[in-house]
């Protein structure tokens, strides 16, 4: 099944209501079903959008691992990612295995309890537990206030500081 045929069934659409939508032909659409034809960037995207979809892109984030004196092993990330909305203010159950708070639940819309979690997973948490909760403008927007061991700040300062450049735009001429 190609992702344009995928996108069209979960919209609910025929092939003729998706080429309509698109501008196009019901059997232009069938061709690109069956690999018969190969669409344009352009088209394939228009088809997706027609079908309530799109083409994203998916942050390909490769993962590094090291240890810190006593504990096990921590993970830090090649690039940051981001986090859909909601999921990036979830509430998540984790026990607060770095501040000792007794805390067991976390408010990812609440900045007090995202610090915390984020410190948490950082430091003890997998690279699948980061890239499910720890939303890298968020975790930019907090770094400072962040408290970590030495060797955990140190490995995600690279990214972190990527994360950091930024580039001026005059508003009114954007897009122009």
């Amino acid at each position: 099944m190609t992702i344009i045929e995928l996108a069209r069934r979960s919209a609910g659409l025929t092939q003729t209501e998706l080429a309509r939508r698109a501008g196009t032909t019901q059997s232009a659409v069938s061709m690109y079903e069956r690999r018969r034809k190969v669409p344009l960037l352009d088209v394939a995207e228009r088809l997706m959008q027609a079908a309530d979809t799109d083409l994203g892109m998916v942050t390909t984030v490769v993962w590094e691992v090291d240890f810190l004196p006593g504990l096990k092993e921590f993970w830090y990330p090649s690039r940051l990612w981001r986090v859909e909305v909601p999921g990036c203010f979830d509430r998540v159950r984790m026990p607060d295995l770095v501040g000792g708070t007794g805390r067991g639940e976390w408010d990812l819309a609440d900045r007090v309890q995202r610090r915390g979690l984020y410190e948490n997973l950082l430091v003890r948490g997998s690279q699948y537990m980061m890239q499910r909760w720890v939303d890298g403008a968020l975790l930019v927007d907090l770094w400072a206030e962040l408290t970590l061991p030495a060797q955990v700040r140190e490995r995600w300062e690279p990214v972190v500081a990527a994360a950091l450049v930024s580039t001026s735009y005059d508003v009114f001429s954007y897009g122009a």
